[in-house]
């Protein structure tokens, strides 16, 4: 440690010696949150150590990571604040301390930071070479025996990770708590008074009593389990999470922890909501509103009707697989429109979801498209009864048995059945040509966008960029597998067998959705668009795997020959401008002034240069290969003011329609840029921040770049690399802009994909 150091550690620990005991809530947790939530929160945290809250901190660290897309047998989960109660139940799980002193040796914790100390950073310099800072890197986890050797070989290795470490007086402040045995308040979190009664509210309508309240309470905890809830009337309230619990409403929560939402209880129990104790990140803060105006709607949708259950379903790998026959009791209008009324909510449960690291999803998708909704007024699955009863046995999803050897046994099962699920479709709608009334246009849920940056995703409300390459249409059949195949049914901690059968199923689910969107086009266009979307081996997928496209009947909408595709999505943006967001001129120029109005002057002659990043290809803004898939520009303008803008970077692909070899299909020469104000992705790659008045400049630079190494400069001036000395400053100004932009969305962003630039 430098003699510097030690002087401040000194000065410190004088400074407080006669002061309160430190606190872990007012003195450590803000640290933590500062400096480690970054990458030690949710399932992708280093060594399964999660430093979000104290009940994070005391269980420690673990060997095993939760993902592995290869082991063969499922992991026991470790879910905190769910799998076990208090420190010694996670010991017994195989949870190592890295809080408690080893005899004369110092806390593990206390090392790392030691570690790390002893090997600063050179100043807004690349990372020393030969340091893996990739998300699949493979964690040491050393145990606190294992320490020195870990630390011999990985000298760089220390906390924080590859990045600017803590201030003297963080370090000493966390170096002293240590000391003191590390002890750890719990606070437990209390509702407001205005909370406490609509929770009881809520709680009410979740238990109704008798066999048709026992259904939908069931159908709403499996659509809710995973929001975090908050009341939209009350100011700076808590989140909340919906949980069975062995206790009714008034007393103590007890949780249930079962594997997956829908799997069998095993006792009597009681649908509660219970506080989110941890500090709110941004990847896995799926928002949800409740009031007492969503109560009434939701008694009003499930229970207005006169409809009756003959027996409440049990549980069981049929009852996972269909949810369209477990809940077929309830009113399948009901169950559409309440998805439908929050439907980003939804999107975002299987887009961004709280898996933190998604791949075996997202590599199925497209890098941006839009999506939208079929009306439940001509939704034949909610309208027409036969047409219900005879597709209903055919929705059944993969993935509830995990054998190894019957892996391509149950994709062909489950492939047949959603082949002929889809010739049926094609059948009934054959007499239904499409029409704009056919379109969802209830709110502003009803037009979304998303983004993908390789292993993680975004949804963000509105039609946002260039108009995409594809487009989905949903109904509810397509809406509510995709939720129960990608967040109820889906284990992040199963097998290769059951992530296979995950993946390869959301390929038909998002093949469904394309051809949904087919229909609204001239019968004609049809195939050449599609072939247009399975180019090379995925031809070969459209002959083997999917079902024919239907070129016959009539779509009612007058689109034009030339490029109807185009033209349909004009349409859709003028047709619906009053819910969707607001216009976006950096990607969408209406004319010369590509900027928005409402804009101070200096803004908007930044905003007229940035879009001259957009739809361009890479082939001819080779700067696009050399910037990473999410970049944020930070532009300060006005007096202390700044603005921030994702700059993402869309990637080609001939086809996704396979489970590997993705780097084989995509085409780097077609990648685009899109460019939007405000945080579009929970995972920035990397940080460029400079004053309005040189965003031309930047501009400028960026359309010179014609390799790779012509980027360095650009870095050099605007960049914010791991090791810049304010790299924190900057970084957890993100989450501040998100506390005033969008306060209820706000959390701390993930920089486990932070590049080296």
């Amino acid at each position: 440690m430098s003699l510097r150091c030690w002087l401040a550690c000194l000065l410190f620990l004088t400074t407080v010696a006669g002061a309160e005991p430190l606190s872990y809530p007012r003195d450590i947790q803000p640290i933590f949150t500062a400096k480690c939530v970054a990458c030690h929160a949710c399932y992708d945290s280093p060594c399964q150590l999660n430093l979000g809250s104290a009940e994070g901190a005391l269980r420690g660290g673990h060997k095993l990571p939760v993902y592995n897309g290869t082991r063969t047998r499922a992991q026991e989960p470790t879910r905190l604040f769910l799998d076990a109660e208090d420190e010694a139940a996670w010991r017994r799980k195989g949870f190592h301390s890295v809080l408690d002193a080893q005899g004369s040796q110092a806390a593990l914790m206390a090392r790392m930071l030691e570690l790390g100390r002893s090997q600063p950073l050179t100043p807004n310099a690349r990372l020393p070479a030969g340091l893996d800072i990739g998300i699949g890197r493979e964690n040491s986890c050393p145990r606190p025996d294992e320490f020195d050797g870990y630390a011999r070989k990985n000298a760089h290795a220390g906390m924080p990770f590859a990045v600017t470490g803590l201030s003297d007086e963080e370090y000493a402040r966390l170096q002293r708590w240590l000391e003191q045995g590390a002890p750890v308040e719990r606070q437990a979190l209390q509702p407001s008074v205005a909370e406490a009664a609509q929770i009881t509210e809520w709680e009410r309508l979740l238990n109704t009593p008798g066999a048709r309240g026992k259904l939908v309470g069931r159908w709403l905890y499996e659509h809710l389990f995973i929001a975090h809830l908050y009341f939209e009337d009350v100011a700076g309230g808590h989140f909340y999470q919906l949980v069975r619990s062995r206790t009714p409403s008034g007393e103590p929560v007890d949780v249930i922890a079962t594997r997956r939402p829908n799997d069998d209880p095993g006792t009597r129990f009681h649908y509660r909501l219970r506080p989110i104790p941890d500090v709110i990140v941004h990847k896995t803060h799926i928002t949800y509103p409740l009031s007492p105006a969503k109560l009434a709607r939701t008694k009003a949708l499930f229970f207005g009707g006169d409809w009756r259950v003959d027996a409440v379903p049990g549980y069981g790998a049929g009852h996972r697989a269909n949810p369209f026959m477990t809940f077929q009791a309830i009113p399948a209008a009901a169950r559409y429109q309440f998805m439908l009324d929050n439907a980003e909510y939804f999107v975002r449960t299987f887009i961004r979801g709280p898996v933190c690291r998604g791949q075996i999803a997202t590599d199925v998708i497209r890098d941006n498209f839009w999506v939208f909704f079929q009306d439940p007024q001509h939704d034949l699955y909610v309208t027409d009864q036969r047409f219900r009863e005879q597709t209903t046995p055919l929705l059944a999803m993969p993935g509830q048995l995990d054998d190894l050897g019957e892996l391509l046994g149950f994709w062909n099962i489950y492939r047949t059945k959603r082949n002929r699920y889809e010739q049926l479709r094609m059948q009934a709608y054959a007499t239904e040509p499409a029409q704009w009334r056919h379109i969802w246009a209830g709110n502003d849920n009803a037009l979304l966008t998303i983004f993908r940056q390789h292993d993680s995703a975004s949804v963000r409300r509105g039609l946002i960029g260039e108009i995409p390459q594809t487009l989905w249409w949903m109904d509810y059949p397509l809406l509510e597998r995709t939720y129960y195949q990608l967040v109820v049914n889906f284990d992040v901690f199963g097998n290769v067998s059951h992530q296979g059968q995950t993946r390869l199923y959301f390929d038909l689910i998002r093949n469904g959705a394309e051809l949904n969107f087919l229909r609204l086009l001239p019968a004609a266009s049809r195939q050449a668009i599609l072939d247009g979307w399975y180019e090379k081996s995925g031809q070969l997928k459209l002959l083997l795997a999917y079902t024919a496209i239907d070129s016959a009947t009539p779509s009612l909408l007058e689109l034009g020959r030339a490029d109807p595709k185009q033209a349909f999505a004009r349409q859709l943006l003028s047709r619906h401008a009053d819910i969707n967001a607001a216009p976006d001129p950096l990607n969408r120029c209406p004319g010369s002034h590509c900027y928005r109005a409402d804009q101070p002057p200096e803004l908007q002659r930044a905003e007229q240069a940035l879009s001259r990043l957009t739809n361009r290809l890479a082939a001819g803004l080779p700067a696009i290969r050399s910037l990473p898939e999410a970049t944020l520009l930070r532009v300060e303008h006005g007096d202390g003011q700044r603005q921030i803008y994702s700059l993402l970077r869309n990637r080609a692909h001939s086809n996704v329609a396979f489970m590997y070899g993705e780097s084989l299909r995509w085409q780097p020469r077609l990648d685009t840029l899109t460019v939007y104000p405000g945080i579009l992705s929970s995972y920035p790659n990397f940080i460029f921040d400079l004053p309005a008045a040189e965003v031309p400049a930047f501009v400028a630079a960026l359309e010179q770049v014609k390799e790779g190494g012509d980027v360095e400069p650009i870095v050099e001036r605007w960049g914010v690399r791991r090791s810049h000395p304010r790299f924190w400053d900057y970084f957890n100004d993100l989450t501040r802009y998100l506390e005033e932009t969008e306060p209820r969305e706000a959390g701390v962003l993930d920089m486990n994909r932070y590049e080296n630039l």
